[in-house]
């Protein structure tokens, strides 16, 4: 099984925002963790924290607990984790965070602007588990971190019937958090929870709406690869290269409700989709991209 990677690269550079653009030559070789961050920093507020529909369901300015997600998975993923902007973001945390450490799907700024059917003000909090796995994959260590922690394992430890966001949130918690046996733990309770191909449904989602091994635990050697066997990784890697679309893009199978959501998207998907293929060793960008870094000279 193959998958076009020069279809992809155009795909990208077509249709892709100038941030996904950067993350794309990151992650082939041609372009530095640098300037991932320049592209970063527009979205980033006074107040630290990240709108401006970095996060695409959500298209108001203002700070927003999905979008600061977004923006430090970004960092975590070009290797920053020592920016300034990890700092900014912390502090917006821990201002606008519950007494408990929690923050909402969405933050009562944001109603008044588009932003997908699915989310509302206020909302579950289960964001809070991802936000507080991606600090602990970077250098900070804010105060708000403890809060967050306590909170999140306070829950996990008596879960009943999840729903499937808040296993995926929790998952890149358990993923991060330093407490290993602990966080082993918790993995094998929600083991139960995936059917015969270590997918989960999505309940209320569009028509055939389910979370794949890969989206649950994108990392080869994280702790939630364990919930895996290696079969159900292989045939999720082999649906995700099939999934490759003509125009040389990937889609996603939630809702789409505007255009500008859907290509924000499908440029953040297919940038992740080719990292995960790399990191399985399903492509190689040695090839594709050594022309490009060595651009031929100019005629005499």
């Amino acid at each position: 099984m193959t998958t076009d990677i020069k279809a992809a690269e155009q795909f990208v550079y077509a249709n892709a925002r100038l941030l996904d653009r950067r993350r794309l030559e990151h992650l082939t070789g041609a372009g530095t963790a640098d300037a991932v961050v320049e592209a970063l920093r527009a979205y980033q507020n006074d107040d630290g924290g990240f709108g401006h529909a970095l996060e695409p369901d959500m298209r108001a300015p203002g700070s927003e607990p999905a979008a600061t997600l977004l923006a430090l998975e970004t960092l975590v993923e070009a290797g920053a984790t020592k920016d300034p902007l990890i700092d900014g973001a912390a502090e917006w945390l821990a201002s606008a965070a519950a007494p408990d450490g929690t923050l909402p799907q969405m933050m009562a700024t944001g109603a008044g602007y588009p932003h997908a059917p699915f989310i509302n003000p206020g909302g579950p909090t289960f964001l809070t588990y991802a936000l507080a796995g991606a600090l602990w994959r970077t250098e900070a260590r804010p105060d708000w971190l403890d809060r967050a922690t306590t909170w999140a394992w306070t829950e996990l430890e008596s879960l009943e019937a999840p729903h499937t966001y808040t296993v995926v949130f929790a998952l890149r918690f358990l993923d991060a958090v330093p407490d290993a046996d602990r966080a082993g733990a918790v993995l094998d309770s929600l083991r139960p929870l995936l059917d015969d191909a270590g997918c989960m449904p999505v309940p209320g989602g569009v028509e055939g709406e389910q979370v794949t091994p890969l989206a649950l635990s994108p990392e080869p050697g994280s702790r939630s690869r364990t919930l895996f066997t290696g079969e159900q990784v292989a045939a999720d890697l082999d649906r995700l290269q099939r999934e490759q679309l003509d125009d040389g893009g990937w889609d996603f199978d939630f809702l789409h409700w505007s255009p500008g959501q859907a290509l924000d998207w499908r440029g953040s998907f297919t940038v992740s989709n080719l990292r995960q293929l790399e990191q399985h060793g399903r492509i190689s960008f040695s090839l594709t991209t050594s022309a490009r870094r060595s651009p031929p000279p100019a005629e005499p």
